[in-house]
This record gives structure tokens, C-alpha cells and sequence, in this order.
């Protein structure tokens, strides 16, 4: 479904290689937007989905303006129980960027995880079941985790995330050992707003010694496990 434009926020990304992340943190805070820390850090876990043919992969690369990511996320532990696991579906319009959330049940992550597991959290969730029907022609391609840090502007218009600690695990049907992680050293930060700010949004990223990247995990992770070409 096309949301209401104004329900929509900007993510403007910057993907950052030669800066450590306190460093980044370090020229966040010195923002004349008065930049704090809010909530605390916390792992950010996904599960993304994807057609056989990497329909979403492709979307990404070919620049469609308009693109949806369906994936599974939590916080905390990356294996073992996972409590308040969401599906989410986020949909892009370019720079915008809006998501739909549903609450999951409980389930275990380990080495007995495959296709079924996820078919039977899907099957007993209260996700509409339109989604559910387009999920059937989806698969898990790609687990991802990393470390996220969250600021916040004085006035309280301008978020901040900074990512770290990214991690890829290639997800298969059946006997995942989730031995094999590829690692991305890189920072991303991340600012937030909702589109009516957008015209003091410079203001912030002008003092920022980087610059504006187009960058998708999703589209990292399944690069290096899967080298697909651009």
C-alpha cells in the first residue's frame, strides 16, 4: 500500500571507511545542532527476505525509486531465544523511507533454524494475509547484525544512528551452522527527520566531513556472501 507522503521521514546514509566510530561519534556530538545520546546501544538483528532471483537486490542496484524490504527483526542476543521478534516492511521512495511493523512470537535461533521455522512463525503471526501470500514467494537470503548508537538533536527534530560491528551469515533452506560471517568494516551514520524539516537538514550535514552515500546493508551483506555483480 502507498502511504501518505507525510508519514514518510528522510534517511539520508552516509557509509564512512577511513573514520573509526569515535571518531564519528566525536564530530556528531561537536554538530551545532547539539547532538546527545538518547536510549542506549543496543545489536540490531535482521532476517531479510527476497525473491529467488534477487528481485529486491536488483531493485536496490537499479535504483528504483520506489522499492519494499520485508525482514524479520529484534534486538540483543544474536542466537539462542528470541524474545519480541517484529516483521517489518519498509517501504522506500528514494531518500524517503516509512516502515509497517507486526509482533512475532517467540523463536530459536540455532543450528536446527531452516526455511520451516520461519514459515511457521509467518503462519501463526497476526500479519495480514495478503503479506503472508507474498511470502510464499519469498526466502530468507541474509542475516545480518551490528551494534547501533542513537543521538538526537536539541530540539528534538534530527535523529542520529551510528551502526558498527556488522556481521553477515548467509541463510540456507536447511543445516545452518552460521559458521561462516563476513564482516563490513565500515561506520554508517544515519540521519532521520520527518520531511517537513527537510529544508534545515543541511545545516546538519554541512558540518559533516562525509558525504552522502547510497547505502543498503541488505545490498552489502548480499555482495559478499553471494558476490552478485552490479
Amino acid at each position: 500500500s502507498v502511504k501518505n507522503i507525510s508519514n514518510y521521514r528522510f534517511e539520508r546514509k552516509f557509509r564512512i571507511f577511513n573514520l573509526s566510530k569515535m571518531e564519528v561519534e566525536t564530530i556528531v556530538k561537536s554538530n551545532k545542532r547539539i547532538f546527545s545520546e538518547i536510549f542506549y546501544s543496543r545489536i540490531v538483528n535482521n532476517i531479510y527476505y527476497d525473491s529467488l532471483g534477487f528481485s529486491s537486490f536488483y531493485d536496490n542496484i537499479d535504483g528504483n525509486t520506489e522499492r519494499k524490504k520485508y525482514r524479520i527483526r529484534w534486538y540483543g542476543k544474536l542466537f539462542g531465544e528470541i524474545t519480541n521478534p517484529t516483521f517489518e516492511i519498509k517501504y522506500k521512495k528514494g531518500l524517503l523511507g516509512y516502515k509497517d511493523q507486526y509482533k512475532l512470537n517467540s523463536f530459536i535461533m540455532d543450528k536446527h533454524f531452516s526455511n520451516k521455522t520461519i514459515d511457521h512463525i509467518i503462519a501463526n503471526s497476526s500479519i495480514p494475509k495478503k503479506i503472508k501470500f507474498i511470502l510464499k514467494s519469498l526466502t530468507p537470503t541474509l542475516l545480518n547484525s551490528y551494534r547501533r548508537k542513537y543521538f538526537q538533536s536539541l530540539n528534538k527534530i534530527y535523529r542520529i544512528t551510528i551502526d558498527d560491528n556488522q556481521g553477515f551469515y548467509p541463510i540456507k533452506n536447511i543445516n545452518n551452522s552460521f559458521l561462516q560471517c563476513f564482516h563490513d568494516e565500515s561506520v554508517v551514520l544515519e540521519l532521520k527527520y520527518k520531511t517537513i524539516y527537510d529544508e534545515g537538514s543541511e545545516k546538519v550535514t554541512n558540518e559533516f566531513p562525509f558525504r552522502l552515500t547510497k547505502n543498503s546493508k541488505y545490498v552489502n551483506g548480499i555482495n559478499k556472501l553471494y558476490g552478485l555483480e552490479f
